[in-house]
C-alpha cells in the first residue's frame, strides 16, 4: 500500500521548491553581474561616426572580451571634456563602472581651447572615478600641426602630465599608424574608416588588457 503523505507536509515541500527555484531565476542576473564593467566616455572617435556603430572599436573591443566584461559606450560624436565632465557623475552613480576609458579632448582641440581647461576638466573626471572605486585609461589625442607647436606640445602634453600625476594607463595617441594614412581616414580627414577600427583596438589593448585582468578578467594571449 503507497504511503499518503500529509497534505500540510506537502504544501510545505511545495513551498520550499518554489522558493528554491525563485532563489535561482534571483541569483542568475546577479551573478552575470559581477562581471566588471568598462565606461567608455568618448567623442566621434569612440562613438563610430560615419559607420556602422557595430564596426566602431568599442563594438570590437565588447567581441573581443566575449562577454567576460560588460562595455557601455558612452561616447557622443562631438563631444568635449566639459560636456563628459558634465555627464560623468551620473553615469558612475547609474553603472558603478570597474575601468573607466577617458577619451576626450579632440574636439576641444580643434576648437582651440586653452589646453589648460581640458587639464582642469580630464582631472576632474580622474578624481571622481578614482573616487568611485574605478581604474582609469586615458586615451590621448593629437591636433594637426597648423594649429603650432606651442599649442600643440601643450595640448598633447595634458595627457601625460595627467597619467603621471594620477598614475592612471595611457594609450599616448589613440590614432597611432593611422591618422597619417589617407586610405584609414574618411575624407573629412579628421574620422577613421570602419576598416581602421580594429587598428585603434589594437593601441588600446596593450593599456587595457592589465587593467581587465586586475579585474579577475582570464584573457587568451595574443600575437599582437
Amino acid at each position: 500500500m503507497k504511503k499518503r503523505i500529509p497534505v500540510g507536509r506537502a504544501h510545505d515541500t511545495l513551498a520550499w521548491c518554489l522558493l528554491w527555484a525563485l532563489l535561482v531565476l534571483m541569483a542568475a542576473p546577479a551573478m552575470a553581474d559581477q562581471r566588471p564593467r568598462l565606461l567608455v566616455m568618448g567623442d566621434s572617435l569612440s562613438a563610430a561616426y560615419g559607420i556602422e556603430r557595430d564596426a566602431g572599436w568599442v563594438s570590437l573591443l565588447a567581441e573581443r572580451l566575449e562577454g567576460k566584461a560588460e562595455v557601455i559606450n558612452a561616447s557622443i560624436s562631438g563631444e568635449t571634456s566639459g560636456g563628459g565632465a558634465a555627464r560623468l557623475p551620473e553615469l558612475l552613480r547609474q553603472h558603478a563602472p570597474e575601468i573607466v576609458l577617458l577619451e576626450l579632448g579632440g574636439n576641444d582641440g580643434l576648437r582651440g581651447l586653452p589646453p589648460g581647461q581640458l587639464r582642469a576638466n580630464l582631472a576632474g573626471m580622474i578624481e571622481e572615478s578614482q573616487a568611485a572605486g574605478a581604474q582609469v585609461l586615458l586615451l590621448g589625442i593629437d591636433i594637426p600641426p597648423n594649429y603650432g607647436p606651442a599649442y600643440r606640445d601643450a595640448f598633447t602634453g595634458v595627457y601625460d602630465d595627467l597619467a603621471e600625476r594620477y598614475e592612471v594607463a595611457l594609450v599616448p595617441f589613440l590614432l597611432k599608424g593611422v591618422a597619417l594614412d589617407e586610405s584609414l581616414m574618411q575624407d573629412d580627414g579628421i574620422h577613421p574608416t570602419a576598416a581602421a577600427q580594429p587598428a585603434l583596438l589594437d593601441n588600446v589593448w596593450p593599456a587595457l588588457a592589465p587593467l581587465l585582468e586586475q579585474q579577475g578578467v582570464a584573457l587568451a594571449a595574443r600575437g599582437n
